[in-house]
C-alpha cells in the first residue's frame, strides 16, 4: 500500500514542490482539505478531499473537517500493537504516515489594526492543533511537518534513508508540541488584554508562560563560556526583531542588552531632538538639542572618554552632519528612526559598526521578567510617564518653568541608570552619573566628581529618596541649584531644611525609579 500524507497548511510556502516531490518520488497518496486541497489540485497533482476520505461533508463553513475517526484513528494507531490495527482494518482506517500542518494566521490577524474580537476568534484553529498534537504523540510510527522549513530535511530523510529516521520524528514532534504551544499563548495573551479583571482581582494573571522562537543563535551570552540565543515571542516580528540593520557584524547578546537599555531612554523623549550613548546598561551621555546633531554631539562631550566603545541610540534619522560625528569614534551600535541616504554612505565607511533603523523606538514590552532559582519574577515595566504638575515643591525657594523642565530631563535620564542612581544635568545635557553604587552618598560623590565645574547651577535628581541630609548638603558645596527626588524618608524634614537652609530648591515626585 502506498504510503499516506496528510497536508493541511495555511502557510503554502513550498507546498507544490514538496507534495510533487512526495508524489512523483516516493508514491506518496495525498489527503487533503480546503484550500491546500485546492491549491494542489490547481497545480495538477492527485488529491483526494478530507470530505471525500471521510465521507462526511465539511461542515459549519469549514469549522469542522478533520475531527473525523478515519483521521485521528490513522494518525494516532499503533502499529505495533495488534488491537489497533485490527481496529484499523475494522473501520476501513489507513494508517497515515506523514502530517503536514500549520495553523490559522492568528498572530498575523490581531496584529492588524482594527480587528474585532469575531474576526479573531475565527482564526483560532481547532482541527490543525488537533492533528498536530495527536501526531506528535505517535511520532514512533509517523512523522509530523508544522515548518515548511522542515520539507527539505525531510526529503533528504527520504532520499538517504528511504524513510524519516526516529531521531527525526521525534524532534519533528517537539517542535510540533512547541508550535501548538507557542500557537495557545498567544490566544491566551490576546483574549488577556481584552478581559478587564475586577479590582479585587490581582492585575498579574495566576498563570503566566513565555514562548519564543530562535531567530538568531548568538556567539555567546555576557561572556565567551555562555550560550546564548536570540528569540522571537510572535510569529509577527516586532521591536529589535523589526528593526533594519543597515550594516556591520551580527548584534551580540550585549548589543542587544545595551540597545534595549538605549530605546527605553530614548523612549523618554519625543518632543526635541535626543541623543543617548549607553555603556553596559547606563547611559554615559545623554542629551536634547534644536537638530538631531546637536543633541549626539552634546551627548557624546558629556563623557567623551565612557562613549568610546558605546551603543548610540537617537530619536530622529540620522543626517550627513550626525554621520560624520559617529563615525569619528569607534561604537558598537547606532539606532534611530530613519537615516538619510547621503549619511548611509558615510557611516558605511565604518563597515563594523552596527547601524539599525527602527522606525518605532517607544514601543517596548509591558511586563518584565527575572528568573530565580526554582521560578521567576513577573512586574509590570517601569512605565510610569512623569508628570511635574502632580509633583511637589517642598521648599521655600520654587523652580520657575524652565528650573522644572531642567529637573524634569535629570528626572527621565535618572530614571534608567542603575540604582542607587544620581544623574546631574545641566541645559538638557547630563554632566555627571553616579551609576549602581552600594550607598547613595557614594553615588552622589561620582556623579559630582564627573561633573567638576559644570555642577554650578546644574540639577540633580536621586532615583530614591535622601535618607539623611548628607547628600543634600554635599550637593549645596557644589553649587547645585535644584534637586529632584522621591521623597518618602521618615528624615524628609532634615532634608527639606538643609536645602532651606542653603537656598536650594527641592521637589519630590513621590514616585521611586529603582533598577537592578
Amino acid at each position: 500500500m502506498a504510503p499516506l500524507a496528510l497536508l493541511s497548511v495555511s502557510n503554502k510556502t513550498g507546498l507544490i514542490d514538496f507534495a510533487k516531490s512526495l508524489v512523483e518520488e516516493f508514491g506518496f497518496d495525498i489527503v487533503s482539505s480546503g484550500g491546500t486541497a485546492k491549491a494542489l489540485q490547481e497545480a495538477g497533482l492527485p488529491v483526494t478531499k478530507v470530505a471525500d476520505y471521510t465521507g462526511s461533508p465539511e461542515i459549519l463553513g469549514g469549522r469542522v473537517k478533520t475531527l473525523h475517526p478515519r483521521i485521528h484513528g490513522g494518525i494516532l494507531a499503533r502499529r505495533d500493537i495488534s488491537s489497533d490495527v485490527t481496529d484499523l482494518e475494522a473501520n476501513q482506517i489507513r494508517p497515515i504516515d506523514l502530517v503536514v500542518v500549520n495553523l490559522y494566521p492568528f498572530e498575523e490577524t490581531i496584529a492588524k489594526p482594527g480587528v474585532t474580537l469575531a474576526e479573531a476568534v475565527e482564526q483560532i484553529d481547532i482541527g490543525g492543533p488537533a492533528m498536530l498534537r495527536a501526531a506528535s504523540k505517535n511520532f514512533a510510527h509517523l512523522t509530523v511537518l508544522c515548518d515548511p522549513a522542515q520539507y527539505d530535511e525531510y526529503l533528504q530523510e527520504l532520499r538517504q534513508n528511504g524513510a524519516a529516521s526516529l531521531e527525526f520524528r521525534q524532534k519533528s514532534a517537539l517542535k510540533g508540541f512547541l508550535h501548538t504551544s507557542s500557537y495557545d499563548q498567544a490566544i491566551s495573551e490576546y483574549l488577556s488584554s481584552l478581559t478587564p479583571l475586577p479590582e479585587t482581582e490581582a492585575k498579574l494573571p495566576q498563570q503566566f508562560s513565555i514562548s519564543g522562537k530562535q531567530i538568531q543563535a548568538l556567539r555567546y551570552g555576557e561572556n565567551p563560556h555562555q550560550q546564548a540565543g536570540w528569540y522571537q515571542t510572535s510569529n509577527t516580528a516586532s521591536g529589535w526583531a523589526a528593526a533594519n540593520q543597515l550594516q556591520g557584524k551580527e548584534l551580540s547578546y550585549n548589543n542587544l542588552v545595551d540597545l534595549e537599555a538605549a530605546r527605553q531612554i530614548i523612549a523618554e523623549f519625543t518632543d526635541k531632538p535626543a541623543a543617548t550613548i549607553i555603556k553596559h546598561t547606563n547611559p554615559c551621555g545623554t542629551a536634547l538639542g534644536n537638530t538631531i546633531h546637536e543633541a549626539y554631539t552634546k551627548a557624546y562631550n558629556a563623557d567623551a572618554l565612557s562613549a568610546f566603545g558605546g551603543i548610540v541610540a537617537l530619536n530622529q534619522p540620522i543626517d550627513t552632519a550626525t554621520a560624520t560625528e559617529l563615525t569619528k569614534i569607534f561604537l558598537e551600535c547606532v539606532v534611530a528612526p530613519g537615516c538619510d541616504a547621503d549619511a548611509k554612505q558615510i557611516l558605511a565607511k565604518k563597515a563594523n559598526l552596527r547601524v539599525l533603523i527602527l522606525p518605532d523606538l517607544v514601543s517596548g514590552p509591558k511586563q518584565a521578567i527575572k528568573v530565580v532559582a526554582g521560578g521567576f519574577l513577573l512586574q509590570d515595566t517601569d512605565n510610569v510617564v512623569a508628570n511635574t504638575s502632580e509633583w511637589n515643591v517642598v521648599t521655600d525657594k520654587k523652580p520657575s518653568d524652565q528650573e522644572l523642565q531642567e529637573l524634569l530631563f535629570a528626572w527621565k535620564v535618572c530614571k534608567h541608570v542603575k540604582s542607587n542612581a544620581i544623574v546631574i544635568a545641566r541645559e538638557y545635557t547630563t554632566v555627571g552619573i553616579g551609576a549602581g553604587q552600594m550607598n547613595r552618598v557614594g553615588s552622589v560623590k561620582i556623579a559630582l566628581e564627573q561633573a567638576a565645574e559644570h555642577a554650578q547651577g546644574a540639577f540633580l535628581a536621586s532615583d530614591a529618596f535622601f535618607p539623611f541630609d548628607d547628600s543634600v548638603r554635599t550637593a549645596a558645596k557644589a553649587r547645585i541649584k535644584a534637586i529632584v527626588q522621591p521623597g518618602g524618608s521618615l528624615r524628609d524634614e532634615d532634608s527639606i531644611k538643609a536645602a532651606n537652609e542653603l537656598g536650594l530648591i527641592m521637589v519630590f515626585t513621590g514616585i521611586r525609579h529603582f533598577i537592578h
